[in-house]
């Protein structure tokens, strides 16, 4: 399955890595989710990881953001028709459509508005886990 992750779900899945958000993570390391990036999301996950309050180490993310890279399904995009209410949230539904993602995965639905989303599903991380443990359960070779 391919997704989209918003940096915010990203940032709580390291944070608190028992909750929706961690599982998520998890299963983009282990790949059994595939993660569609492009540089500027890629960029925004550097930048946000290295604020101080998060206190990640540099070298963590470093090894953190090679493995995004590297595991990732890294998509060519093309702006959107209408503007989102974010602009910077931009980035992240192009690459879900460039890429053919199931979905985009955020803690901010209202940035993302259905009738703008030209189609991709924006769930929130425990509507994933749950889309994913369903799919599991109904076609259990799936993994």
């Amino acid at each position: 399955m391919r997704i989209v992750l918003d940096t915010n779900v990203l940032v709580s899945g390291l944070l608190s890595p028992f909750g929706p958000p961690g599982e998520i993570v998890r299963m983009v390391s282990s790949g059994a989710l595939t993660l569609c990036t492009d540089a500027r999301i890629l960029s925004e996950y550097g930048e946000v990881l290295q604020r101080p309050k998060f206190r990640f180490a540099a070298a963590d993310l470093a090894t953190l953001l090679d493995a995004l890279r590297v595991q990732g399904y890294a998509v060519a995009s093309v702006p959107l028709p209408q503007a989102l209410p974010d602009p910077g949230d931009a980035p992240f539904l192009e690459v879900a459509l460039a890429g053919g993602a199931n979905c985009l995965v955020t803690g901010n639905h209202v940035h993302f508005p259905v009738e703008l989303c030209l189609g991709v599903p924006v769930l929130s991380p425990a509507e994933l886990v749950e889309t994913w443990q369903r799919l599991l359960k109904d076609q259990p070779d799936v993994v």
